[in-house]
């Protein structure tokens, strides 16, 4: 005789049963346009040069950026995160190729918007470590510390100049206290009110920052723990990001992704403005190392990883592998 009602009752496994059940009930969907696409562009080479520590990613030309640009367009991808990377004799205490109209990022966000117009968000990094011969992300007092209201001058300095170069949006990523302010100030009293402003709000002193200081050719000496945040700290993300609202901020940034999720999602929780998240060089080298090794399934990673971060509350990913998914996704 059958027995019906036996225990379990409840099956959860039969919304798991096939991949066209377990697309349908998926709660948590990449897109293409959730991807902003973080590249470097080198003043001074005629080929792209490899990055060792960042397998599959190098410092473009000019003429590779612009086709780099065009393929994250072709893939659907929403916007493109510039970072320049000047010769190193033109480094400087005060990062003069930064506000320089004819500095690398300026010339390439030019380059960019010529080559796409507005189907592609050109985006672009504002801070000084790129081009300052000490590394640090502002200008040094007599003391050897970052000035931090000297640097927010430099900082409006170089909103213009990538506003006056076609920037859709900029980025302050130095952590500065007021950055964002001051420069969304700087911007409307040139009259580009149009152009968005992205604020690293909770950007954590990170050992996982390592394989970008190769990228843009750093040349820090110390560490940058006066000024980004502290890993072991939570409740000071929110306040930064009350002050970042406060002073203008369109978006919103947690960097690094992956080890600060539960930041993310604080912050996704608390606001009503787009929320980003920086996939860094150190979670992507890590997947890249370790499929190299055979020890990971290098596709089921990347993807594990963005849906991760999209799960807990990012609007939007800055990832070095954008286009790449974004053409699988188009594909599936």
């Amino acid at each position: 005789m059958t027995t019906y009602g036996s225990f379990p009752g409840t099956r959860p496994r039969r919304l798991r049963s096939n991949p066209v059940m377990r697309r349908m009930v998926a709660e948590t969907r990449l897109h293409p346009a959730d991807f902003i696409l973080p590249t470097f562009v080198r003043e001074g080479v005629s080929e792209p040069v490899p990055i060792a520590a960042m397998p599959g990613v190098v410092q473009h030309t000019r003429d590779s950026l612009k086709k780099a640009a065009a393929e994250a367009v072709a893939a659907g991808v929403s916007g493109i995160m510039l970072f320049g990377v000047p010769e190193e004799s033109k480094k400087d205490a005060l990062g003069t190729p930064g506000t320089d109209p004819d500095g690398i990022l300026q010339v390439a966000i030019r380059d960019v918007r010529a080559e796409v117009g507005d189907d592609l968000l050109v985006m672009s990094d504002l801070c000084l470590d790129e081009t300052i011969d000490h590394g640090h992300c502002g200008v040094l007092d007599e003391q050897g510390r970052v000035d931090n209201d000297a640097t927010l001058e430099r900082y409006a300095e170089m909103a213009q100049v990538q506003a006056d170069a076609g920037a859709h949006v900029v980025g302050p990523s130095g952590m500065m206290d007021g950055q964002v302010g001051v420069i969304r100030d700087a911007l409307d009293q040139i009259g580009r009110e149009d152009v968005a402003v992205l604020a690293y709000t909770a950007k954590y002193a990170s050992a996982f920052y390592g394989p970008f200081r190769e990228a843009v050719a750093s040349s820090l000496q110390g560490d940058r723990k006066t000024y980004q945040q502290d890993p072991a700290n939570a409740r000071e993300s929110m306040r930064e990001l009350a002050l970042d609202l406060e002073e203008g901020a369109d978006m919103v940034m947690v960097k690094p992704a992956g080890p600060y999720l539960d930041i993310l999602a604080r912050v996704a929780d608390a606001v009503d403005v787009p929320v980003a998240a920086y996939q860094i060089s150190g979670e992507y080298s890590m997947i890249e190392a370790a499929a190299e090794k055979g020890w990971i399934d290098r596709d089921r990673a990347i993807l594990e990883t963005l849906t991760g971060i999209r799960r807990a509350g990012a609007r939007n990913i800055l990832t070095y592998w954008a286009t790449e998914v974004a053409q699988k996704l188009n594909r599936q």
